[in-house]
């Protein structure tokens, strides 16, 4: 009978997570030296190993690709999409046989893989999951490098710095519409890191002004809404420049412009963050930092394929640079 981290944990009376963070070394754990060997003297007495196939090809490697989303609003967010898409170009030209699951089906995922590459954002319940199955776990586009596991991150804060100086040097106000999130199982909520470059480089600017601030949750619909609320509430104080999260948000946001006949880039410029294959597809074209999500999923790859091939046990973290796009939506 294979034993798992739950039965550890509940033997030792600890959580789950608690159990894993021990068990991949994590120093930043404030956890007694007392609870951390009665963890390490259970796994030993359970017999506790973390199964790892012995292939019949060993020159084949096996990995699951597994994405935060589900099937069907991984369609909706093609910036999650070319990451994995870069993820499975590149292991084909490495030869390695990749599995693509989505979060609802980690479950499935067979014993005998060699590693996971997990896309998004998780919780801590969701690491120690993944972490049960392979000690080769990695993570694009959220950094688990303090529990011991690779990470491929982009970049955010000289981007969206350089972004937002080239909009202050078109108006005094710059309004932001952005995002948060939770991960699949709700049980973490993710701040959106591009607010906080924002209100630290307002505030230090003397600029910051909460009413130029709206919050939704990273949709086309929310990017329609707020950008409606920020024309109701502001009238003619509505800012001559914003930046906004995420592609889909700025679509919605030059919708409602249009709608309100308010001319784009004349009276409001915008800027967006991700450059996905439709910022440039949209009337007026967009304005957008890129990220090289094919270049996050090659990384990706070739990072897991040397903890494979030389048995690297030492955990590091990529970040990916990124490119502003000027393009019609400013002026």
């Amino acid at each position: 009978m294979k034993v798992t981290l739950k039965d550890i944990a509940q033997k030792a009376g600890v959580s789950l997570s608690t159990v894993s963070r021990v068990l991949n070394y994590d120093t930043t754990l404030s956890v007694s030296d007392d609870t951390r060997q009665r963890i390490f003297e259970i796994a030993e007495e359970l017999n506790y190993t973390k199964i790892k196939r012995s292939p019949k090809n060993p020159e084949v490697h096996r990995i699951a690709v597994v994405q935060w989303y589900s099937e069907n609003k991984e369609m909706d967010d093609l910036y999650y999409m070319a990451i994995r898409m870069g993820i499975e170009k590149r292991s084909q030209e490495l030869q390695i046989q990749t599995t693509p699951v989505f979060q609802n089906q980690v479950s499935e995922i067979s014993q005998d893989v060699d590693g996971i590459i997990a896309v998004g954002k998780y919780s801590e319940d969701q690491v120690s999951q993944l972490s049960e199955l392979t000690n080769n776990l990695m993570f694009v586009d959220w950094s688990e490098i303090g529990r011991g596991f690779d990470s491929v991150v982009t970049d955010f804060k000289t981007p969206v710095t350089a972004a937002l100086q080239l909009l202050l040097a078109q108006s005094d106000e710059v309004g932001i519409i952005y995002g948060s999130e939770y991960t699949t199982d709700r049980k973490l909520k993710i701040p959106d890191p591009r607010y906080s470059i924002y209100k630290r480089l307002m505030t230090s600017s003397s600029k910051y002004n909460d009413k130029l601030v709206f919050q939704g949750n990273y949709t086309n619909q929310s990017g329609y809404d707020l950008m409606q609320q920020a024309i109701r509430e502001l009238g003619d104080d509505l800012p001559h420049a914003f930046f906004i999260s995420n592609d889909p948000m700025a679509i919605g946001a030059l919708k409602a412009l249009g709608e309100a006949n308010i001319d784009v880039p004349e009276r409001v410029s915008c800027f967006s963050f991700n450059d996905t294959s439709v910022a440039k597809y949209v009337y007026p074209e967009l304005s957008a930092v890129h990220v090289y999500t094919d270049q996050m999923g090659v990384t990706a790859v070739d990072m897991m394929k040397s903890r494979l091939d030389d048995g690297r046990d030492v955990p590091l973290k990529t970040v990916v640079a990124t490119t502003l796009m000027k393009r019609k939506s400013t002026r």
